[in-house]
């Protein structure tokens, strides 16, 4: 692929990185919760992906979710970002914000960035370039992409490498990274647009072991001054990483709490180990 080939790639309205202005709406915290999810249905064909689900979500924590195919975890995410509407409920982002009132591109604009399972890096740039582009982007369409980086900007790129885990390979080509280190170049690359909420789908399948334990403290090391909402299978990862585990079944929640009150609930043992109550 080409430079223009790859920038225009990048221009797409449904990449997970804002491609146009930011808008700098100040989240309202206040009741120390980002994410309001109440009452939410969403039906395909007349099945219901999501059923009457209600999740709240603290400022600031890492959160992960857990289900079956199925369960309507995907679903959820959609709707969070804008990409599918709902038939019913309320989705709010902060006290004030109602995101089913903003487009997909607008609501990345207000700061919640989503990374999909699979990679999409720039492979054809360095790694320095890819977050170069990121970060420009982020600033609005109208900035000249050619401009120089600033030392301001400069040192943003040098601590969101230190924080991936990539400061040795800024000048290598992204083709030639591991599966898990193009995982955390696309997780910098969000980075860049500096968002409160990140929404993570399954980041550790296809990972080494290393791989999966350095992705473990990644995550950990963002929650606090952003939100992380992980979706993840690895029941493993889910253990290392999480404070509180919300499990979803039939597009409602199931159960919630730490991973060993999850594991010891009833009825999560009975729809997801097949063992009776």
């Amino acid at each position: 692929m080409t430079f223009i080939e790859d920038t225009r790639e990048f221009w797409r309205r449904d990449r997970v990185w804002p491609a146009l202005n930011r808008q700098h709406n100040a989240v309202d915290v206040s009741k120390n919760i980002i994410l309001y999810v109440e009452g939410l249905s969403v039906s395909f064909d007349g099945f219901k992906a999501l059923n009457d689900l209600n999740l709240y979500v603290k400022d600031g924590e890492l959160r992960c979710l857990i289900g079956a195919n199925g369960a309507g975890k995907t679903t959820l995410m959609d709707v969070i970002t804008g990409k599918t509407a709902c038939d019913k409920g309320s989705v709010y982002f902060g006290q004030t914000i109602n995101l089913l009132e903003h487009s997909e591109p607008e609501i990345a604009q207000l700061g919640i960035g989503r990374k999909f399972q699979k990679p999409t890096v720039f492979e054809a740039q360095t790694v320095f370039q890819n977050l170069e582009l990121s970060l420009k982007a982020s600033k609005g369409i109208w900035y000249n992409l050619s401009a120089t980086l600033n030392s301001e900007e400069d040192d943003q790129i040098t601590e969101i490498l230190h924080t991936i885990g990539l400061s040795q390979q800024r000048q290598l080509l992204a083709g030639a990274l591991s599966h898990g280190q193009k995982q955390w170049l696309e997780i910098g690359m969000l980075l860049a647009s500096q968002p409160r909420l990140l929404l993570v789908d399954e980041p550790v399948a296809g990972m080494t072991a290393q791989e999966t334990e350095r992705t473990a403290e990644l995550l950990t090391s963002l929650a606090g001054e952003r939100t992380v909402i992980v979706v993840e299978h690895d029941m493993e990862f889910v253990r290392s990483i999480a404070r509180t585990v919300t499990v979803l079944h039939q597009g409602s929640v199931l159960a919630e709490g730490s991973m060993d009150e999850v594991q010891n609930n009833p009825d999560v043992i009975e729809v997801y180990l097949g063992e009776e109550a």
